[in-house]
């Protein structure tokens, strides 16, 4: 009887185990389903909440707060000044990257350092060094080098690693290291990645196509 007990214990705690976690990966796949639409930093602020609430109510499950921190760093990267402007931003993105580091900090503890995370940590120094360029290219810049090599060296499979890398190529001028026939390669490159590999699950991070898409069709 006390074993029939326990069973019926153990079974009622596995169904609103599977429950709870049906109910996180539909929330997570809605929001995730909405990320390409996201086009003015408001947008990605909202996202950015959304997961960072889908976090702080699961607790131990690290992609939210990873995705959390991927829509801060777009958001503050949508906030930029669209004239090209090279001025001290730093205002700006300084507040967002934080944020996004202690979101991705979160996930690591959670999780663990991947390529995944890495290339997010790349993202975060980027925009560092986007608020004040002249001034933080030497040491935000190489951060943001040191931790794309690393996500590379992690995963040389991930082609999330070759669409930063290629942005980095497509928007550095050529007296210092750009190409724009590099960058198409490289996005070509992650695009083929794309096509050939497939995500452990359906919320694994998976975002990029559509940036990919878009730079290809300006480099025709």
């Amino acid at each position: 009887m006390k074993k029939t007990f326990v069973l019926i214990i153990a079974s009622l705690a596995m169904t609103v185990s599977f429950a709870q976690s049906e109910k996180f990966v539909k929330a997570m796949e809605s929001r995730m389903a909405l990320l390409d639409s996201n086009t003015t930093p408001d947008n990605w602020k909202e996202a950015a909440n959304a997961f960072e609430r889908i976090a702080e109510a699961e607790k131990t499950q690290w992609l939210p707060y990873y995705y959390a921190a991927y829509c801060q760093v777009m958001g503050g990267t949508y906030s930029l000044p669209m004239d090209g402007s090279f001025g001290d931003n730093s205002a700006i993105t300084d507040p967002v990257a934080d944020k996004a580091e202690q979101l991705l900090n979160k996930a690591e503890s959670l999780g663990q350092a991947s390529s995944e995370t890495w290339c997010i940590r790349k993202m975060i120094a980027s925009l560092r060094m986007m608020g004040n360029a002249m001034s933080r290219y030497m040491t935000e810049g190489a951060k943001a080098s040191e931790a794309l090599a690393k996500a590379k060296e992690m995963n040389p499979a991930n082609p999330r690693v070759y669409i930063l890398e290629a942005q980095d190529k497509y928007y550095t001028p050529e007296q210092f290291g750009g190409s724009k026939d590099e960058a198409k390669k490289l996005f070509e490159k992650a695009k083929e990645l794309f096509m050939t590999s497939k995500p452990a699950s359906s919320i694994e991070p998976q975002w990029g196509m559509s940036q990919v898409m878009y730079f290809l069709s300006q480099m025709k």
